[in-house]
């Protein structure tokens, strides 16, 4: 079972945990992961369809919030909705993400500053809500969804691997601060997962020749492929998370697990 907070779930059903980026792709793997394990899920995303989609398969173990997690006054007030009304949040995953392709001499500084607001600013504003109200309870456990792209260099994704490499350091500055108060803080590091987000690097030329791309690699990019030879589902990313979530990760803080297939070739 992942962590629970010590004064347990208001709603009398399991603990309480709070997923960003839930609508789809890793985030909705990791709320239906949750669910799985008995947790009531607060999902957040600015996608209402994808939520609702989500809460309908979900038996009433998932409450769904629109909101912008670059917004610090709404991630605030879901926090405090969160906690009022479904009980005090025992686990806390950030998702949320975006990625704007392009070279560094070619990003705007509308695409810069958009990135960092949801991938970094955005993860900050969440973990900073969470944290002040799991410090008082001592316990809880904070996992942040990063990107092998934080610890490798990448054409083409300046922008994503600095923000995700200011987000993955975020996290573990934090986890420092709160391991007094029996909160535990980590990442998860994907490598290629079959999501939007990756198929938005494809070129639509073929699906398959795509997915070799991905596998085989790219040298003209400086890009080894995946030694493992297939593409990450979301759901092997999700795991990784409920893992460190869980009390089985309980002496584990402040690691990023990396889950790419070798793709980093990391010692």
């Amino acid at each position: 079972m992942f962590a629970r907070d010590e004064e347990g779930s208001g709603s009398g059903s399991g603990p309480v945990a709070l997923v960003t980026g839930a609508a789809r792709g890793i985030g909705a793997a990791v709320v239906d992961g949750l669910v799985r394990e008995g947790a009531t899920v607060a999902a957040v995303d600015i996608d209402a369809d994808g939520l609702a989609e989500l809460a309908d398969r979900s038996k009433g173990r998932v409450v769904p919030f629109v909101a912008d997690v670059a917004d610090a006054a709404a991630i605030a007030d879901v926090v405090d909705k969160t906690e009022r009304d479904i009980g005090p949040v025992a686990t806390g995953v950030s998702v949320a993400g975006i990625l704007r392709p392009g070279t560094l001499c070619e990003t705007t500084d509308k695409d810069w500053s958009d990135t960092f607001a949801v991938n970094t600013t955005g993860v900050f504003f969440v973990l900073r809500e969470l944290a002040r109200r799991m410090v008082p309870r001592g316990s809880g456990s904070l996992v942040t969804v990063a990107s092998n792209a934080a610890g490798v260099p990448r054409t083409g994704m300046g922008a994503y691997a600095a923000s995700k490499a200011a987000t993955v350091m975020l996290t573990r500055c934090l986890g420092l601060e709160v391991a007094q108060h029996g909160i535990r803080c980590n990442v998860v590091s994907p490598g290629s997962t079959d999501t939007p987000m990756q198929r938005q690097l494809w070129t639509g030329e073929t699906e398959g020749a795509d997915l070799a791309r991905v596998l085989e690699g790219t040298p003209e990019q400086f890009r080894v492929g995946i030694p493992l030879g297939r593409i990450a589902d979301p759901a092997d990313i999700a795991d990784a998370v409920l893992f460190l979530a869980s009390d089985r990760a309980r002496h584990i803080t402040m690691q990023n697990l990396f889950v790419d297939g070798g793709a980093t070739l990391r010692a």
